[in-house]
């Protein structure tokens, strides 16, 4: 079992920054991929970020590339999310995830352990 929690969430203005931390324990992270999902109020849970056991590999939802950093620190077991430029259709809460495996997956159902989520809201 991993118990993930996440924190950094706020209220920011458009074009403003925000770096969101995802704290895991229970199992040895480094064994873990990980990644962030965002869920908005009506919509689908969508991939945000997802990053490598080592953190050598990352993957990005087209929507984040350029604006979003994901990076882990395995000796502190923890992810991060840093964002920047930051839009209002940015806004919904915010999940880290753990998956299992050694690929580095997109995908919602891949991921077996999920964070209670962070809110985000981006202002106009």
């Amino acid at each position: 079992q991993v118990q993930l929690v996440e924190s950094g969430g706020g209220l920011v203005q458009a074009g403003g920054s925000l770096r969101l931390s995802c704290a895991a324990s229970g199992r040895t992270f480094s064994n873990y991929a990980m990644g962030w999902f965002r869920q908005a109020p009506g919509k689908e849970r969508e991939i945000v970020a997802a990053i490598s056991r080592s953190g050598r590999s990352t993957n990005y939802a087209d929507s984040v590339k350029g604006r979003f950093t994901i990076s882990r620190d395995n000796a502190k077991n923890t992810v991060y999310l840093q964002m920047n430029s930051l839009k209002p259709e940015d806004t919904a809460v915010y999940y880290c995830a753990a998956d299992r495996t050694m690929s580095v997956h997109t995908t919602p159902r891949a991921y077996d352990y999920w964070g209670q989520g962070t809110q985000v809201t981006v202002s106009s």
